[in-house]
């Protein structure tokens, strides 16, 4: 079985008849010649274990709920800061439970006033804060101050939205911590988890992440070069006569460049080796995102090298001569 892009089978179509024309015989035809003219061009669908597969199902969920989380933050954000400005300088993280628990006693700036210091401290307190009783002070300072005011209607109106957001995030947040261990759980029982884990910025879910994306089919990436593509952290170079420019992948996969992005930015706390990569990068004059793309391409490469020897990561083995070019 072949899984061939919707763009590669439209450019094919073209091939054979510019009319426009399509129809399911046509189009069944021409995805048979495609198999049978240039297989040798196309990769066949991956075999992923079952375990793989369940780590990528439950790792792309949880990562989606993350998405939803920080689009329904943005959307409190954009609320408050049309009607309850204060709100935005009184609490850092609108996704934090202290700061949830007190949006929703006070949604609107004529409730937040009313708030007690009692209030604010068993909330701060229920959310593991220190220094509770400066930070309460500073916080009810904050929301007793005046400011201008909407008329009483909007007020009223964007309350409910802030009340309607408030809840939606806190749902997300249970949602997300009990969906982050069953990943944790799938991943645990994965042959290659270990692996995955060794390498400096890797936790277990974006391990996870990682695995799921790439999946565990040993046989499925021929190089590490073929791996760097799909990854889309290789560049592509595009060359005409005399003109060559190398540019960044953008087709590719998303949650797999995210993930890899993030990997590569906290690498860099846990590896010389890395931050010593990173910064002889920004010497060069190369920015910070093509700098960390950069070296989400290299750590591809290490990865595909302790997948296929079957062998823990190692730091001086890794970089080895960026370390001595460092010291």
């Amino acid at each position: 079985m072949y899984g061939l892009n919707s763009k590669s089978v439209a450019r094919y179509r073209e091939r054979h008849s510019t009319s426009g024309a399509k129809s399911d015989t046509a189009d069944a035809h021409l995805l048979a010649e495609i198999v049978r003219l240039d297989r040798a061009h196309h990769r066949q669908v991956a075999g992923d274990s079952a375990t793989g597969e369940a780590v990528k199902v439950t790792a792309r969920a949880h990562q989606s709920m993350i998405w939803d989380r920080t689009r329904h933050v943005l959307r409190l954000r954009a609320a408050l800061r049309d009607f309850f400005p204060a709100a935005l300088t009184a609490f850092e993280d609108l996704d934090e439970p202290d700061t949830l628990v007190l949006l929703a006693q006070a949604p609107d700036p004529d409730s937040a006033a009313r708030l007690s210091r009692a209030k604010i401290v068993r909330a701060l307190t229920a959310a593991h804060r220190r220094d509770v009783t400066a930070r309460a002070e500073t916080i009810r300072n904050v929301l007793t101050a005046p400011e201008l005011r909407q008329p009483g209607p909007i007020q009223d109106a964007y309350a409910a939205i802030v009340s309607s957001e408030v809840a939606l995030i806190t749902v997300l947040n249970t949602q997300i911590e009990r969906l982050g261990q069953v990943v944790a759980e799938h991943f645990g029982r994965h042959r290659d988890a270990d692996i995955y884990t060794s390498l400096p910025g890797l936790g277990v879910i974006l391990g996870a992440r990682i695995l799921g994306e790439f999946g565990d089919d040993p046989h499925r990436y021929a190089d590490a070069k073929g791996r760097k593509a799909y990854a889309g952290t290789a560049p592509i170079t595009r060359a005409s006569g005399t003109r060559r420019v190398v540019l960044a992948r953008y087709a590719r996969n998303r949650r797999l460049g995210d993930a890899l992005q993030q990997w590569a930015f906290c690498s860099m706390r846990g590896s010389a080796g890395a931050r010593a990569y990173y910064k002889a990068l920004r010497r060069r004059g190369v920015g910070h995102q093509a700098a960390l793309r950069q070296l989400a391409n290299r750590w591809v490469g290490i990865l595909r090298g302790c997948l296929r020897d079957r062998t823990f990561y190692d730091e001086n083995t890794a970089w080895q001569q960026h370390l001595n070019t460092a010291a």
